[in-house]
This record gives structure tokens, C-alpha cells and sequence, in this order.
């Protein structure tokens, strides 16, 4: 057989080149696929890996499961996976990434959908007077760390930006500047086709601040925090101004404390460019404060418009800025601050407007599923032993940031790097007397115990990046692959929607009790009308037995059933969106 699983460890990312066909014993990928298929139990085995045939690597578990009555704790049933298909129990591997796995990704992308959209008008738990509450789609990007290559269009006259055929301007079309300080260009002429691969990449690497780019990435999650305390600062300062009186809360331990009348309630999204520089897409919505229940979503007081909200943000993407920690490159910190770039559109929530709900929970949906693909580089984290294969401080673009954030990661308590350190005669070290270590007991000629020693450094390498001892730069190492960026892609504030999880509770009740669809299904349990009869529970002792199909021919007849599900789905989508005359976005499928 042909097998999917990996014979060494792999320093790229994962993705369907994991499933690459090969040919063993005169089966290809076909022939597997054929041989599976004309075995007696195909059904049962299609049957059995239909929670994860859409899966590129899905997980597989081993062990066994007890089927046991809740009210005697009897053991009714007893199996082991050694009697399953493939001697295996496959389960999704649940990664957001498009490009790692396309069917997980998408399962993501529908609950993100539901879950932006959900904060804007309603449903799912959440109150649909949020309909009514002002909202902000706000986009903040990084500021320029050099000149790069660039495609912009002053008037588009296509249909489709997405598409967009439009005829360019120049990238950068000047007359008084012919080079740049290192001899090279500083000019383009060229009118740059929209997935030209030399955009975002520098007209001069020598002269592009890569440093500066990758600590802005990692800084980045506290600029934006620092930001959105802002605006609510802001928004507070103009409830004083008109007269809102500050609302009264009680606390926990029972004292009582005052809080501005309105709050923000975001959502965001990161997204890599081209050039490695992550900006944020983000929708702000304003809510009040209910003093007898701060959880509550209710709307801010009366008076309080969009036009508010987009003064508060924009006021605070001007004013915030701060210089990161002294690091022993640069003394002083970089400045980590906001680009001049800042886009704030109202969003309508009646469909009349130009940014619907819609549109924007469809837009940050898309970029919750990617990474780093558009800067050309993909991998799983670095180590000392692979950094190499991708670092390079005399590569290309992406090779520069990867050694930026190894080089400025390294442990601030040596302020040059060993490899920059003037190599000097070191003298022989000498035995001293034979002696016992205290602590282990062992007997050495050395000044030092190597046992102890040894530990005690491996304690010191195990140490999280979060100890107070740390470097704040310790993390750019940890998020190498990343380009320093090390926050998640999608991230929201508490009372904005509901959650991940409760959606993932919501389709595993939906899927239990799917032979039941007649009944009313409490999520995460049985029937409402069940849950006072006896029930039994699966106990489950599994274990990690691997990732990846055992064949090339079980992964071709899995993804194929699955890419055929997807496209059946994305159809019906359509054709009811054109039913019902509503965008096809407007028309995603319930999280169930």
C-alpha cells in the first residue's frame, strides 16, 4: 500500500502534500482507493470515518470504550478499537488554516461567520436589539517599514474587486530620487498585475527595517489593546461632557463602583500582507451598562450615534503610541504605533448601507482561516536544528524576518550574539582533586558537577517565556514561523457574541440526536423529555496512535466524498440565496 504517514519529522507545514502519491508494490493512489472499495466492509469503513473524511490529516485514537448506566455505573458493552476499521477511531483535526485542511477550515469559517454575525443583529442567544446599536467596521494597519511593491488603482471600473483587471498606476513613479543609499533602484515603473508575486516585497532589502517590523508584530496585540482603552476613555469623557451620569455597580465582594455609561464591544481579525506586516480588521459596536446586570447587552444612552464612535476610534489610533522595552540593539525601543492608513465604515445592519452585516462577518470570516500564505512562507515552529533551512540575514524578504526574530529573541543577557563575539584563547581547563557533589553524590575531577550542572541548565532551557525573568523579546523566537506575530487571528471581547464552543456543543447535540430531528434537542444533552429516564454513558480510554490516513486510496475516497459534500452544500447556499434574493453570505447554513 501507498502509506499517507510521515517518515521523518517535518519541518513545513502541513497540507495536503502529506498525502502525496507514491507507489508501493504496484499500487497507486487509484489502485489503493479501487482495493478499499472492493473490500466486503467499504460500507462500514465509509460509515466509520464519516465524522473526519473530509479531514487532509485527520487524528486517530486508540483504546477502548465502555458503554456504562449512569444509575448502577454496570458495564453494558465493552469494545476495543482493534476490532474497528483500521483498528482506529478518526476524529477531525480541527485546524483553522486553508491551506493545512481545507474541510476544517471551512467548518471554522462558517462558525466565525455565524459568530461575527451574531454580535451585529442577534440570534443565537444574543438580544436582536443589537441591531440597533452603533457599529464601526474599523481597519488598522502597520506603518511602513520601507518602500515595497505596490498595485493601487485610483478608480476601479470592474465588477468584481476580488477580480479586479483594472489598469494600475505606477508603483513608484519618481523623477528626483534614481537610487537608493545601497546603489539600487528606488524607482518602479511598472503597472503591477494583482497577484504579481513581487508585491510587498522591498525595492531595496538593505534598506527595509526588518527588525522594526518584527517587533511591531509581536507588540502589535498591545497596541491594539491600548487603543481600545482609548476610545472607551474618549466615549467616557463625552458622556461627562453631555450630562450621562456614570452607572453604579456592585461587585462581587459587595462594594460598589462607578463605570462609565458605555463601553465597546469588539471583534477582530489579524491579517498577514504581502510585505509580513500584520494589520486588524475589526468591528466595534457600542453598548451601554445595565447596573443591575453588567453582563447584560443593552443599548448605550440616547444621544450616543455612530459619528461618536468613529470620532473615538479614529482619535485614539492617532493619539496612541509607545516605545517597546530597551533591547540591547536598540537602547531606546522601537516605536510601536499605527499607520497613516485608517478605514472606518459604518456598518447597516438593514441591508441599505454600503458595509452590511453580512459583507463584513463574510470578509473577516475569510481571513480568520489564514496565516501566513500571502508573505510565500509556510512551516511549523523553529528550532535551533531547522531555523537554519529559513533564516538568512542576506536572503530574500521573508528569510530577513525569520532572522530578525531569531536574532532579536536571543536572551537579552547577552547583549552580542556568540557568533558576533571576538574569538579568544581560551586556557585548558585543569582537574582539581577528586571530590563528591553534595547534592547527587557524584564523584568528579572537574570544578564543577556535571550532573548538577547539566540539570540545572536543562530546568533553566524548560522555563516559559512568560517568567518575570524573561526577555518581553523572548517570544519573537517561540513565533519565528509567524513573523513574530503570536496572538490568535480571531479574537473578541466577552460580551460581543456567544462562542466557539457553544457552537461546537450546539452541532455535536445536533449530530447526536440528527435520527430525532422530530424532537426538541437541548444543546449538549439528550431530549428535554429524556433527561429524567435512565441513560447510559461511553467511557472512553483512548490514546494518540498518529495523524494521517493509513493509504493514498483512503484519503482520495475520503476528501473526494468530502470536496463533493462541500460543493453540494455551497451550491444549495447559492441557489437559495438566489430564492430568496440575498447575498450568498447572508444565506450560510446555521451552526448546525
Amino acid at each position: 500500500m501507498a502509506s499517507t504517514l510521515d517518515l521523518t519529522p517535518r519541518a513545513s507545514a502541513r497540507g495536503v502534500g502529506s498525502n502525496a502519491d507514491t507507489i508501493v508494490y504496484g499500487y497507486t493512489a487509484a489502485g489503493s482507493a479501487f482495493e478499499r472499495a472492493t473490500r466486503p466492509d467499504y460500507f462500514g469503513w465509509l460509515e466509520h470515518v464519516r465524522a473526519a473524511a473530509g479531514c487532509t490529516r485527520p487524528i486517530r485514537l486508540a483504546g477502548q470504550l465502555l458503554t456504562v448506566d449512569a444509575s448502577t455505573g454496570r458495564v453494558l458493552e465493552q469494545r476495543h478499537t482493534d476490532g474497528m476499521p483500521d483498528a482506529a477511531i478518526y476524529t477531525a483535526c480541527g485546524n483553522r488554516r486553508a491551506t493545512v485542511c481545507p474541510s476544517c477550515a471551512q467548518t471554522y469559517q462558517r462558525d466565525a461567520f455565524q459568530l461575527l454575525r451574531a454580535g451585529l443583529v442577534g440570534g443565537k442567544g444574543i438580544p436582536e436589539t443589537v441591531a440597533e446599536h452603533p457599529a464601526v467596521f474599523a481597519t488598522f494597519t502597520a506603518p511602513s517599514f520601507g518602500t515595497v511593491h505596490s498595485r493601487v488603482v485610483k478608480r476601479h471600473t470592474c465588477g468584481n474587486r476580488r477580480r479586479c483587471d483594472c489598469r494600475a498606476e505606477p508603483c513608484h513613479a519618481r523623477r528626483d530620487v534614481g537610487v537608493c543609499a545601497h546603489g539600487r533602484p528606488a524607482v518602479c515603473w511598472a503597472r503591477h498585475e494583482a497577484g504579481d508575486a513581487v508585491l510587498g516585497r522591498p525595492l531595496c532589502l538593505d534598506c527595509y527595517d526588518h527588525d522594526h517590523q518584527v517587533v511591531w508584530n509581536i507588540f502589535s496585540g498591545e497596541l491594539w489593546h491600548r487603543t481600545k482603552q482609548a476610545a472607551e476613555r474618549y466615549l467616557a469623557k463625552l458622556a461627562r461632557r453631555r450630562g450621562v451620569p456614570c452607572v453604579e455597580l456592585v461587585t462581587a465582594s459587595g462594594k460598589t463602583r462607578k463605570v462609565a455609561p458605555v463601553r465597546l464591544s469588539p471583534g477582530k481579525v489579524a491579517e498577514l500582507q504581502a510585505r509580513g506586516a500584520v494589520h486588524f480588521h475589526a468591528i466595534a459596536r457600542l453598548d451601554g451598562v445595565d447596573p443591575t446586570d453588567p453582563d447584560a447587552i443593552v443599548p448605550p444612552p440616547a444621544g450616543f450615534t455612530v459619528d461618536d464612535l468613529v470620532d473615538a476610534l479614529r482619535h485614539a489610533a492617532e493619539q496612541i503610541a509607545f516605545d517597546s522595552p530597551a533591547h540591547p540593539d536598540r537602547p531606546e525601543g522601537w516605536l510601536i504605533a499605527w499607520g497613516e492608513q485608517v478605514d472606518l465604515e459604518p456598518i447597516a445592519t438593514d441591508d441599505t448601507g454600503e458595509v452590511t452585516d453580512g459583507m463584513v462577518a463574510a470578509y473577516l470570516a475569510k481571513y480568520a482561516t489564514k496565516s501566513t500564505e500571502a508573505t510565500g512562507h509556510t512551516s511549523t515552529r523553529l528550532t535551533a536544528d531547522s531555523i537554519g533551512d529559513y533564516a538568512d540575514p542576506d536572503g530574500d524578504h521573508t528569510a530577513r524576518l525569520i532572522d530578525a526574530c531569531w536574532r532579536i529573541g536571543r536572551p537579552t543577557a547577552t547583549p552580542v550574539p556568540f557568533s558576533e563575539r571576538p574569538r579568544e584563547p581560551r586556557p585548558r581547563p585543569g582537574f582539581v582533586d577528586r571530590w563528591e557533589c553534595p547534592d547527587c553524590g557524584t564523584h568528579t575531577r572537574y570544578a564543577a558537577c556535571p550532573t548538577c550542572t547539566a540539570a540545572r541548565q536543562a530546568a533553566l532551557d524548560t522555563q516559559p517565556a512568560s517568567a518575570p525573568t524573561a526577555s518581553p523579546y523572548a517570544r519573537l523566537r517561540r513565533w519565528a514561523h509567524m513573523l513574530g506575530y503570536g496572538r490568535h487571528f480571531l479574537t473578541k471581547g466577552r460580551r460581543y457574541s456567544i462562542t466557539f464552543q457553544l457552537l461546537r456543543d450546539t452541532r455535536i447535540a445536533y449530530r447526536r440526536h440528527e435520527d430525532q430531528a422530530h424532537e426538541q434537542t437541548a444543546t449538549g444533552g439528550p431530549p428535554i423529555d429524556q433527561i429524567a429516564e435512565e441513560t447510559t454513558l461511553i467511557v472512553g480510554t483512548l490514546t494518540f496512535a498518529g495523524v494521517g490516513w493509513h493509504t493514498t486510496g483512503d484519503a482520495l475516497l475520503a476528501n473526494t466524498a468530502a470536496a463533493l459534500a462541500r460543493e453540494r452544500r455551497t451550491t444549495g447556499r447559492e441557489e437559495l440565496a438566489h430564492e430568496l434574493a440575498i447575498t450568498p453570505a447572508a444565506a450560510a447554513p446555521a451552526a448546525a
